[in-house]
């Protein structure tokens, strides 16, 4: 670990609107590099997953928080939450609180501790695995054996029908399990737009890892394919419209249903 280089920095950003930013961190390989999503509203924001939490995202997104904000989890798995315990307020949904709170041992970091096996298997996916999962350190001296994702604060429970309000925009949660028994998605009908968190992007989606289910999967899919969506702003990978949502959700269905 001490050839990696020491990154500039640790986050990248994007504006994609006035409201909605993305950020991501370029120094984790793509299986772990999830999108992370500011969105503003009128008296709450929200920062829709967290990554890994190697470094600081409220230092990093600080000019963005010019509000109270709350930190959503669209389900709990280490690249997504490892920045929450940063947040006074979260959002999870009930089946996934406790892992919120107690995240245990996600030390994932090093080759040694994902085994061989593993790395075959993300690498069949087309996610392939040279070695460790990130290529930059954080910062000087950083053992990346210390990795540890760190215990947030529960402070919004939801389900499915609830509404996460921000004052001049409403999102409604849709409770879409199959990746993980406590996905969401966030879903604003009068924008089309969808937050999907895991259970949906333009890439190979996990449905044979722990906690995963796959009738449960196509039952989401088949929900997803009826929606009558804009934009998908996902997990990982870039954005995407209906049509190639569409073609995602066939494409599954053709393997599993």
């Amino acid at each position: 670990m001490s050839l990696l280089p020491i990154a500039d920095r640790w986050f990248e950003r994007k504006r994609i609107d006035d409201d909605i930013t993305l950020l991501w961190e370029p120094h984790v390989v793509p299986l772990m590099r999830c999108n992370i999503w500011h969105v503003r509203g009128r008296d709450r924001d929200l920062m829709i997953d967290t990554g890994m939490g190697f470094m600081s995202l409220r230092e990093a997104a600080r000019d963005l928080l010019e509000k109270k904000v709350t930190a959503v989890a669209t389900h709990t798995h280490a690249d997504h939450v490892g920045g929450h315990h940063e947040f006074d307020h979260t959002l999870v949904h009930e089946l996934e609180a406790d892992d919120l709170r107690h995240p245990g041992d996600m030390n994932a970091l090093l080759a040694p501790v994902l085994g061989a096996e593993q790395m075959h298997r993300y690498s069949d996916l087309g996610l392939p695995l040279a070695g460790d999962l990130i290529t930059a350190l954080p910062y000087a001296n950083y053992d990346p054996r210390d990795f540890a994702v760190r215990e947030a604060v529960v402070t919004e429970i939801v389900h499915e029908g609830d509404r996460v309000d921000l004052g001049d925009r409403s999102f409604e949660v849709l409770h879409l399990p199959g990746h993980s028994p406590g996905s969401i998605g966030l879903w604003e009908a009068g924008t089309g737009t969808l937050f999907s968190g895991d259970v949906l992007y333009d890439g190979p989606l996990l449905d044979d890892i722990p906690g995963a289910h796959i009738p449960t999967y196509v039952r989401t899919m088949k929900r997803l394919r009826e929606l009558p969506v804009t934009v998908v702003h996902a997990g990982h990978e870039p954005s995407f419209g209906r049509e190639r949502l569409v073609e995602i959700v066939d494409d599954y269905l053709k393997l599993h249903d």
